[in-house]
């Protein structure tokens, strides 16, 4: 992200340009200037969340309820200055950044990779050197966001950009983040939120204008200043050659300097020697190896330029990128009703996924915390295809071609041994009783459309002939105990342990505040239950695309982490199951909640038996504890190695053989992963459904 090296060069050589500020001040200065104007604060969220995410324990699938509470905390101390935030989103990657997002992708599994090997060696979470943020991070801290009132937006494009046109055009106070690139546009101030000290509102403000007088440039000079030291759009090796010649031919001495710190100002003082025009630019861009679109230069430095902005190194008829000229085709196949709903709702960051596939037919995912070695467990972007699939085939209904078959949707999702040199290209599958409309599922309003809704979601799970189960349960819980029997279904190496691990810190997170929670101590980490975390976790992000896709027939804060998953506590808890502890000291002594687990994991075990899944018990730790440990947790496991039973689950293994013969099966390679077909990277693949339809 932001420029390379420029940071570390304002804050080594250019220190006038990093002023330490404090908020509330310039706040009240912002309101003695602009009498009526409330002072803004426009937030890119996603340079934030490393700061946001406070709880120490950060690898066992998020601490949901501490971070909310964290938010709350971070808004508050804004609040009570007067300071209105503004929290903006990345809700696409453009095409011309899909390299460098592949680059830091595959840069993040080897960072994954380290994590798992400390966690199997240590038993503890590495150190917070290694922080990687809980998978869903970024996508549920937009809905916690909205939940404590605050103005909250997905970009349409590049959401750098969509920052700083919002602080130009709003007058904002400024921008927070951690993006250099906030210092190359003509916009507001740029705050740090690295370094930001909530309690006095103090932080840093790098100024572009002290920035431009060390240089000797003018602030239009900066964007190609940018481009010649590299970006996202012009790679940093494009003009490694040039800025050699630069320095090269630079009077070292005289700045007194090493060659480190040099390169820019090198650059900057051949910047200086140009003519402003755009025939100096052509000649610049000679240097462009080959290979490479020579007008990437032009690209880039057009990049920068908010509305109503021009740069002395273009000409005057260049067609300048703004937001307002942005042209959004709607696809053929929708209704512009259903276009602009899906638009409108993206934009206010109220629904998940649903606008790329509908606008773009292409989708991504980040990294989750997976390991690679075991195969036993799934990767998350598999387990949850067969859902994906179905989301799609409700979204491009009216897509359809002649033969009756659906547009593929391109999936850019990581996972062990995808190398992201091309998305996988994945075909919409038909819902079991057919696909309703998007226009009866959205705009419909009466009782018939509210259970056709309904019906949808679960379709999409293939759940719904235990409709009137889950209906009978609150919402949090349903969407938790459908999540549960999918995931039962789609993961084979699932057992009763690893359910009632689930279920049990599901229903013991019941009224427990943020502060009990940070307070749980955990004596050892178990690498398999951080994958099972972040396998929930990713699966509760599903659940909101399937829900935005048929009309939300939840309200969407049934479906948020904090109602239904710690991360820690769901470590305890796997741990205490598979150490073979008694329900009384799993559900911690409480009868309410006992009853409760015992209907829902008869729920479980009943809708798995009828589509032919027998669960098994399978204990993977062993009792031996540290004197720590027994304190903790308990010395007495009258019920270790007995068998849970449940109505409904004690037979149909005859079933499973039937459904699960080896004729139908073939191995996804490195991923212990079932499919019946094992595609070629780029092609299409449809996998197959876990259970007959």
């Amino acid at each position: 992200m932001g420029v390379r090296g420029l940071h570390s060069f304002m804050t080594s050589a250019c220190p006038e340009s990093c002023a330490v500020v404090n908020l509330k001040e310039m706040a009240e200065n912002h309101c003695r200037q602009n009498p009526g104007s409330d002072p803004v604060i426009v937030v890119d969220a996603m340079s934030c969340l490393r700061h946001w995410y406070t709880p120490e324990s950060w690898v066992c699938g998020g601490q949901w309820r501490e971070y909310h509470s964290s938010l709350d905390g971070f808004i508050k101390a804004f609040m009570a200055a007067g300071i209105k935030l503004v929290f903006y989103f990345d809700g696409v990657v453009e095409q011309k950044k899909r390299d460098e997002w592949v680059k830091r992708r595959l840069k993040n599994n080897k960072e994954i990779a380290r994590i798992f090997q400390v966690i199997k060696a240590s038993k503890q979470q590495p150190r917070r050197s290694m922080f990687f943020i809980p998978s869903g991070l970024a996508t549920f801290t937009r809905f916690a966001l909205k939940t404590l009132g605050q103005e909250t937006i997905c970009s349409l494009q590049e959401a750098d950009y969509e920052v700083a046109s919002y602080g130009q055009q709003n007058n904002c106070m400024g921008i927070l983040g951690e993006d250099t690139d906030y210092l190359i546009y003509d916009t507001s101030p740029y705050f740090s939120i690295n370094n930001l000290c909530l309690d006095k509102l103090e932080t840093i403000m790098y100024s572009r204008q002290n920035l431009c007088r060390n240089l000797g440039l003018q602030v239009t000079e900066l964007p190609l200043l940018a481009c010649l030291l590299g970006t996202d759009t012009v790679p940093e090796w494009a003009m490694a050659q040039f800025r050699n010649q630069c320095v090269a031919s630079y009077d070292v001495k005289s700045q007194g300097s090493g060659k480190k710190t040099s390169v820019i100002p090198a650059v900057a003082h051949y910047i200086s020697t140009l003519p402003r025009s755009y025939e100096s630019l052509i000649v610049l861009a000679e240097n462009v190896p080959l290979g490479l679109d020579k007008s990437i230069l032009s690209k880039g430095i057009e990049s920068y330029l908010l509305p109503g902005q021009m740069s002395p190194w273009l000409p005057s008829d260049f067609s300048y990128h703004s937001a307002a000229s942005l042209k959004q085709d709607v696809p053929l196949c929708l209704d512009q009703e259903i276009f602009q709903i899906a638009k409108e709702q993206h934009v206010r960051a109220e629904s998940y996924m649903i606008y790329n596939v509908l606008s773009g037919r292409e989708v991504e995912c980040s990294n989750t915390l997976e390991d690679e070695y075991d195969t036993e467990l799934p990767s998350q972007a598999h387990v949850y295809c067969l859902v994906r699939q179905h989301i799609y085939s409700i979204l491009l209904e009216s897509a359809k071609d002649v033969e009756g078959i659906c547009p593929v949707v391109k999936e850019w999702f990581v996972y062990p041994g995808n190398p992201l040199q091309q998305p996988d290209l994945v075909q919409p599958k038909q819902l079991p009783g057919g696909t309703p409309g998007l226009r009866s599922l959205w705009l419909s309003r009466d009782l018939e459309a509210e259970k056709q809704r309904y019906h949808t979601f679960l379709a999409c799970f293939q759940l719904e002939d235990v409709a009137e189960d889950l209906r009978a349960l609150g919402a949090s819980t349903e969407a938790a105990c459908s999540l549960l029997i999918y995931l039962t279904l789609q993961v084979d190496s699932l057992s009763t342990e690893d359910l009632h691990a689930f279920m049990a810190q599901a229903l013991c997170l019941e009224g427990k505040p943020a502060a009990q929670l940070a307070d749980l101590q955990l004596a050892q980490i178990d690498s398999r239950a951080v994958q099972l975390g972040s396998l929930f976790v990713r699966g509760l992000c599903i659940l909101l695309t399937a829900n935005s896709a048929c009309g939300f027939p939840f309200r969407v804060d049934s479906l948020m982490p904090w109602q239904v998953f710690d991360g820690k506590l769901f470590q305890q808890k796997y741990q205490q199951a598979h150490r073979g502890c008694t329900l009384h000291e799993l559900l911690e002594g409480n009868k309410s909640w006992l009853t409760k687990f015992q209907n829902l994991m008869s729920l479980i075990c009943k809708a798995c038996a009828a589509k032919g899944r027998n669960i098994q018990n399978r204990q993977r730790l062993t009792s031996s504890m540290t004197g720590r440990q027994e304190g903790a947790e308990g010395s007495h496991f009258p019920n270790r190695g007995r068998t849970h039973t449940y109505p409904y689950s004690r037979h149909h293994q005859n079933r499973e053989k039937q459904w699960r013969g080896p004729s139908s099966e073939s191995h996804y390679p490195g991923l212990g992963y079932r499919s019946r077909h094992q595609p070629s990277r780029g092609q299409r693949f449809q996998l197959a459904p876990r259970w007959p339809r």
